[in-house]
């Protein structure tokens, strides 16, 4: 009876609370940004004539739209989401998700997603249940649907977690549907020749591979096995050639060891390439795999497992079989093997929390084979000495690299490799570089391999055997200009490649510099106007590629990094010439570009203008077109407000920016309260469209439209003071928007969630302006966190304060001075400022009893401090009730210290536990 009526009290408080906030005309409320909807997963068909794209809310039910981009034809198909478009233009599929108000209400009974299968044609729509995924042929011509497990099966109860669901293949040209049973796995070939699937049924009498021919419309057996378990359907993407592993499985269907074959769809021909004998005792071939083909089809790469790591999975089937079997409780072996224990060793290459996190992944890694399809032959190319090897499509060579030798060090210090290149015809392996803190790309020819170290960038000449310098005695920094860590400072990375390996693209912070293979020698093919116009210009790959022809006409995305704004050039690789395409006081992102013709899909934004969809012609930008039409009437329902520029110089004369948001009705004769948010540079954010979302931080129209003035300032670090460099980045900020007479001085407000929850929790402790401050899942003693744990990954916290974002770059035992100077929860006696913490306590970045220690440190100085606990939850909150929960009573909070407005009984007297 008592836990009724606390639920009634709890529900007429947030009652209270809700009509305390939704009221006023123009204000964003809670229920708008539950109900605001977002464009989700567009897509453009191959010859740009359509688009689809998911429209969903916050929180409910949403649709999938369906536009031509030239007329106004449009189709809506209620509840879709993730639709994909045929390449033929002539049908559009979608999921059909369950009604959210049905999840809630019928939870695991709930039914499961549909399909729905619009005619462009006709626009007809076809529905199909429980649909676990689907996919087109390429051409357009076929529909492939897979199933979940149909109740009957399910009923069995079967302890064959292999078996295969129920295929639909729809005939879109006559709309007829083959049902085939127990599919496990399926693949069309990229010529729509052909579907091939593998079954397993409760039999295990047809378990085998097949193939449906796509125009004769029918099916035949490619190799049928008992007990068959046939994976890892893959086919040339140029040829009709298939590739796939078959296994057998026993009476516990555990399965054993693989072999690797080959089909041939032009003369049916099956071919053994790697029987599982075929391996060494140390390695084992198995149906866990991957398998690529080369873009040549001359090599076809997969993996092996360490026979170590399956004898371990052996070992655990056995000793689960033997359960049965008659107990000695006086065996002393098996009574230990049932103890609950860990041994930490100081030598471990990582520790235990890291190592189970990472235990999954590493029994089941697959160290690279290839097949060599001409010379039938293959090479294993991986070993435990050289574990990690990158598939490539180059001919003679391939990259292998080991961080074995650093695993240790990578506890404090960042992560490092050795470099290997590895002969693909013999396997043999030749270290070129160690230690080496980034990565390293090999050439789409294979002739060279290019890597960044101690700020230059460098090539390796793989026939030659020697390394060059390629930026030394440059006339501009490679390295990054406003890298503000203890680690190494990092370059802006490769552009791409010229053909056949010519030249190397390399960007620098604005720029972008051609340098030659053959000479060294260097073009600026941006003629320096990113620089000199503090422009950054990266080039835009519409098709994804890693080599330019020579005199190639490249398209170029640009960021003024003063102005903020977007826009689009070209210049060319051998003729540099920097031509304007699209430039305004905008975002502009590009999409997608349609694959049979020159069409583009991108969105068009500012802070006050949703980005809707447009498609402009071709990549020129001199026709386009807005195809989306969300939140037109934005500033008419909402104040949604205007965001702009302000400067300020920092207590040390650094030049410093932000942003600052005013409402629509702003009235420069009214000082108005400010909510600051920040975490490192914002102003790249000046024309982000802030879509409404109920998580972590604040909706910046809520506020804005309920009359703040929302503050995002720039943060410039440093290293071993990043806690008092925060402070004098931001507070001659906050005094600049006092002097601008935009700020009420006693209506200040700070917000800051993780690295930036802590900079608010140690700027509180520094100074006494503000009047309210919300921390989310702060650092608040680098003493205690510095040999914590990151749940999460399992690794120690020691890398973050001597190498990364905690900026200390030296360790607790080398620099406890600085550990306690930045560390808000040692003058926790000197907070003025109210103070709201909020962490979930299964945080997997930040340990939550951080949070504690702030909390009991305020609370021992009889300072002003709340502490919101959500159960269960990681870093950011993710179950919707914690998310709109704190979201309401962070913006109460904010009004109750900011406005004066409402007497939130939390606030004032807290809330007793009362057994939940």
């Amino acid at each position: 009876m008592i836990k009724q009526v606390c639920r009634i009290a709890l529900v007429f408080i947030y009652v209270t609370v809700l009509s305390q906030i939704l009221p006023a005309q123009g204000v964003l409320t809670f229920e708008d940004v539950m109900k605001f909807e977002d464009i989700k997963t567009p897509k453009i068909s191959a010859y740009g004539n359509w688009l689809a794209y998911g429209v969903w809310p916050d929180r409910g039910d949403g649709y999938v739209l369906v536009q031509h981009t030239a007329n106004a034809a449009e189709h809506k198909l209620e509840l879709g989401s993730n639709p994909a478009i045929s390449g033929n233009e002539k049908w559009v599929a979608v999921y059909k998700k369950t009604p959210l108000a049905i999840q809630l209400k019928d939870k695991k009974k709930a039914p499961k997603q549909g399909l729905s299968l619009l005619s462009l044609t006709d626009g007809n729509v076809t529905e199909f249940s429980d649909v676990s995924r689907f996919q087109f042929s390429n051409d357009g011509n076929w529909l492939a649907i897979s199933h979940y497990q149909s109740k009957e099966v399910e009923d069995l109860k079967s302890k064959n977690k292999k078996l295969g669901t129920e295929l639909t293949l729809v005939d879109l040209a006559t709309q007829k549907e083959h049902s085939i049973p127990f599919v496990q796995s399926m693949a069309f070939d990229s010529l729509s020749g052909y579907l091939a699937y593998s079954i397993v049924d409760t039999s295990d009498a047809e378990n085998g591979i097949y193939v449906f021919d796509l125009k004769k419309k029918s099916s035949k057996e490619i190799e049928k096995q008992k007990n068959g378990l046939y994976s890892n359907l893959t086919w040339d993407p140029k040829r009709q050639k298939l590739a796939f592993t078959t296994a057998v499985y026993d009476s516990t269907f555990s399965d054993g060891d693989a072999t690797l074959k080959l089909w041939s769809a032009s003369n049916s021909k099956l071919q053994t390439l790697v029987k599982s004998s075929d391996t060494d005792a140390e390695w084992a071939l198995r149906s866990n795999n991957s398998l690529t083909f080369t873009h040549d089809g001359k090599r076809l790469f997969f993996g092996l497992m360490a026979q170590a790591m399956v004898d371990v999975d052996k070992k655990a089937e056995t000793s689960s079989s033997e359960k049965d079997s008659e107990i000695d409780i006086y065996d002393i072996e098996s009574i230990v093997n049932d103890r609950g224990m860990d041994l930490w060793h100081g030598d471990d290459p990582q520790i235990k929390t890291q190592e189970k996190v990472t235990w999954n992944r590493r029994k089941i890694h697959l160290f690279t084979a290839v097949y060599h399809l001409d010379k039938k032959n293959w090479v294993q190319l991986a070993d435990f000495q050289v574990p990690n090897v990158r598939v490539n499509h180059t001919p003679n060579v391939i990259l292998g690299n080991s961080d074995i030798p650093y695993q240790k060090e990578q506890t404090w210090d960042g992560s490092y490799n050795d470099w290997y290149v590895i002969d693909l015809k013999s396997g043999k392996k030749e270290q070129f570089l160690s230690h080496l803190g980034g990565g390293v790309q090999l050439s789409p020819a294979g002739k060279f391999a290019a890597y960044y170290n101690d700020k230059n960038w460098f090539l390796y000449d793989l026939k030659k055997k020697e390394t060059r310098n390629l930026t030394q005695n440059s006339e501009v920094p490679f390295y990054n200009e406003d890298h503000d860590y203890p680690s190494d400072v990092p370059g802006y990375g490769i552009a791409g490649w010229v053909n056949n390996d010519e030249a190397i693209l390399i960007y620098d912070k604005f720029d972008i510099w051609n340098f030659s293979t053959k000479n060294n020698s260097r073009t600026n093919i941006t003629e320096g106007e990113g620089r000199k116009e503090n422009r950054i210009f990266r080039i835009e790959k519409l098709e994804n590629q890693q080599s330019f022809a020579k005199n190639e006409t490249l398209l170029l995305n640009s960021y003024h990094d003063l102005k903020k704004n977007f826009g689009f050039y070209t210049t060319n690789i051998s003729k540099p010439d920097v031509t304007p395409l699209l430039e305004e006081d905008r975002k502009f992102t590009i999409l997608a570009k349609a694959v049979e013709s020159e069409k583009v899909l991108f969105t068009s934004e500012t802070y006050d203008e949703y980005p809707n969809l447009w498609v402009a012609e071709t990549a020129s930008f001199s026709k386009t077109k807005q195809v989306s039409n969300l939140h037109k009437d934005l500033k008419q329902k909402w104040n949604w407000g205007k965001a702009e520029l302000v400067d300020w110089l920092s207590l040390d004369g650094t030049y410093m920016q932000g942003i600052v948001i005013k409402p629509d009705n702003y009235d420069p004769n009214k000082r108005y309260p400010i909510m600051t948010y920040y975490y490192r540079f914002f102003t790249n954010r000046l024309y982000d469209f802030d879509v409404p979302q109920t998580n972590h931080r604040p909706v910046f129209a809520q506020y804005v439209s309920d009359d703040y003035v929302v503050f995002l300032p720039d943060i410039r670090f440093e290293i071993g003071r990043p806690g008092f460099a925060a402070t004098k980045s931001l507070v001659p900020g906050i005094q600049k928007l006092v002097e601008l007479g935009i700020a009420d001085e006693d209506k200040l407000g700070l917000h800051g969630h993780s690295w930036s929850g802590y900079q608010t929790a140690f700027i509180v402790t520094q100074t006494n302006i503000f009047d309210a401050a919300v921390s989310g899942a702060p650092v608040s003693n680098m003493t205690s966190a510095y040999s914590g744990i990151r749940w999460e990954s399992g690794r120690a916290r020691q890398f973050q304060y001597e190498k990364t974002q905690s900026r200390i770059g030296a360790s607790l035992i080398e620099a406890p001075e600085k550990y306690i100077e930045n560390s808000p929860v040692f003058f926790a006696d000197k907070i003025t400022t109210p103070m709201l913490i909020q962490h979930g306590d299964a945080d997997g970045a930040v340990p939550w009893y951080q949070s504690i220690e702030m909390y009991l440190a305020m609370r021992r100085y009889n300072k002003d401090v709340i502490f919101l606990q959500y159960h269960g939850e990681p870093h950011h909150l993710q179950k919707f009730s914690n998310k709109l929960d704190y979201a309401i009573r962070m913006k109460e909070y904010f009004d109750y210290y900011l406005k004066g407005v409402g007497e939130p009984e939390w606030i004032i007297s807290g809330e007793p536990y009362q057994g939940r």
